[in-house]
């Protein structure tokens, strides 16, 4: 038994039985350490070295997640929702609500594609931009599960077509990199303009996935509480301290975003550009100093959840590393294929799913999955274009569905604020369906005819 497969199944079937996702990457990781031969120490040990590859991540969330309360508290998010219903009109006729619902999913969707290529912010955004929709969301009925599957697209098929931004980095300094370092003695050698071309097929089976999520799974409207964001997550705030928004709080407002957003885009830090983003609030009189600890820890405590996953991620995948069955797996597929070529790229897609469901991040897969599916591709006669499809398509699987992707956990982030949106049910299994499927079906196809 393979411990790749039975810790992701562990994982996966805790996550879905509604089971803490930390719980779950913890015991996913314990049992596939100890089935992968591990002790319990040595499955502890690579647990918490792997541990501080999320520490990152999860603090610029918890800096960002403060940053976020602190601006529901200028009055931006009421000015904002007030503005985009008052695109309803009195009557609010159910064609007139349909245009602001699509209206407001086609923005969602280009500031997420914008976020991977144009302004590479990724997904610091989500927290600052996402809950003052809310109120927006509820008002027109709009299920969020359509909005995680638009943020999870423009998150995730951005750069894998497109060669700017975030698109650069995984195509040509990860993808192509890889794959030419696997298969340099093997004769196989790929072109940068080769990359985005083999790409283009999975990629198009995303997009008809979010066709269907928008237009046909989740069209129908859903009804939420209205809770006001801006006091959810703060314990000592008082409904008489809360005012109206005025021009100062306004200006201030933006331009702690547009300072917040301008740091990260020139230190490469989400950490520094939330810290300085929540200063300029505190600075312009948003909220009095002695309020600040109170807004701070809110914030932070907002985010705690996505942080722990994130960080628990990178501890499971340190433990499926050690244990070196990603290996097996790969080599125990072939011996069951034989010469057919279409059940191997079925079976090598369904492999590079297993591996990245669990580690959730395409970026950090690519140097394993290349390094074993390179020389596979070109035993079973796969073309070059092939190849990186193969490859590519494999990785992107972690960031589409998996419960521990920043892909998926970005949108938690922001649809959740007032714990009406479930990461499993509503985010991750979405998401799963409409792209990781597609991504199987459409990665094969590219396989297999490229």
């Amino acid at each position: 038994m393979n411990a790749v497969i039975i810790a992701v199944l562990v994982m996966v079937g805790l996550s879905l039985a509604r089971v803490s996702v930390v719980f779950a990457l913890v015991v996913g990781a314990l049992v596939g350490g100890l089935i992968g031969g591990l002790s319990v120490e040595e499955t502890l040990g690579a647990f918490n070295d792997g541990v501080g590859g999320g520490a990152k991540v999860a603090l610029a969330y918890a800096t960002l997640g403060a940053f976020a309360v602190a601006i529901s508290r200028s009055g931006l998010p009421d000015l904002l929702a007030r503005r985009l219903i008052s695109l309803l009109g009195q009557e609010a006729t159910a064609n007139r609500q349909a245009v602001v619902k699509y209206l407001l999913l086609g923005s969602v969707l280009l500031v997420a594609i914008s976020s991977q290529n144009l302004i590479p912010v990724h997904i610091a955004f989500i927290p600052i931009l996402i809950p003052p929709l809310l109120k927006v969301m509820n008002q027109l009925r709009l299920d969020r599960r359509a909005v995680a599957c638009a943020l999870t697209f423009g998150l995730t098929a951005p750069y894998m077509l497109l060669p700017v931004g975030f698109g650069a980095i995984f195509l040509n300094d990860i993808l192509l990199a890889n794959i030419n370092q696997a298969g340099e003695a093997l004769g196989l050698e790929i072109s940068r303009g080769m990359v985005p071309l083999a790409m283009g097929v999975p990629v198009g089976g995303m997009a008809l996935g979010l066709l269907v999520a928008v237009f046909l799974s989740y069209r129908r409207p859903r009804d939420y509480a209205d809770a006001d964001v801006a006091t959810t997550n703060v314990p000592h705030h008082h409904p008489e301290a809360h005012h109206e928004p005025h021009a100062m709080g306004l200006v201030m407002s933006v331009v702690a975003i547009v300072a917040a957003l301008g740091i990260q885009l020139w230190t490469g830090s989400m950490i520094l550009g939330g810290l300085v983003g929540f200063a300029l609030l505190s600075v312009g009189g948003i909220f009095k100093w002695r309020e600040a600890d109170d807004l701070f820890t809110s914030g932070m405590r907002m985010m705690a959840l996505i942080g722990f996953i994130m960080i628990s991620a990178s501890g499971f995948a340190s433990v499926m590393t050690a244990t070196g069955h990603i290996e097996t797996l790969v080599h125990s597929s072939v011996e069951v294929i034989g010469d057919n070529r279409g059940l191997a790229a079925l079976l090598m897609l369904l492999v590079g799913l297993f591996i990245t469901l669990g580690i959730g991040s395409s970026f950090s897969t690519i140097p394993i999955i290349a390094a074993i599916f390179v020389p596979l591709a070109v035993q079973f006669g796969f073309s070059p274009l092939a190849t990186v499809a193969l490859v590519g398509t494999a990785a992107a699987l972690g960031d589409a569905g998996s419960p521990a992707s920043d892909s998926t956990l970005g949108p938690t982030s922001g649809l959740n604020v007032d714990r009406q949106h479930d990461h499993i049910w509503d985010s991750v299994v979405p998401t799963f369906v409409h792209y990781n499927i597609p991504l199987i079906g459409f990665g094969w196809l590219a396989a297999i005819t490229l």
